[in-house]
């Protein structure tokens, strides 16, 4: 059964750094899209950030309000996904997901895993 687990969430102040990971297990994940959305109280679910599988070199993409500031990357090693996040606002506050998708994509529709979910709330 494929599980994706969320970690690093928390309280940060306005300007400050989050790491998030997503630890995935069930099978091997090398080839797989691996996402990050995330939903704040009262909007739809937003794509934040995703990244290509392998086995050679990757890409990602982001959405436009967290381009330059947050970085995805990946250990297939690991079978763990993180998103590195700068310069965080007050409206980056927000449950943060992983997700995963053989195709990739900003729609949610295209992702069939997802995990938990971790709660960032930044502070101003």
């Amino acid at each position: 059964q494929v599980q994706l687990v969320e970690s690093g969430g928390g309280l940060v102040q306005a300007g400050g750094s989050l790491r998030l990971s997503c630890a995935a297990s069930g099978r091997t994940f090398s080839r797989d899209i691996m996402g990050w959305f995330r939903q704040a109280p009262g909007k739809e679910r937003e794509f934040v950030a995703a990244i290509s599988g392998g086995p050679y070199a990757t890409y990602s993409y982001y959405g436009d309000s967290v381009k330059g500031r947050f970085t995805i990357s990946r250990d297939n090693a690991k079978n763990t996904v993180y998103l590195q996040m700068s310069s965080l606002k007050p409206e980056d506050t927000a449950v943060y997901y992983c997700a995963l998708s053989p195709g990739g994509g900003r729609d949610t529709g295209t992702y069939e895993y997802w995990g938990q979910g971790t709660k960032v709330t930044v502070s101003s």
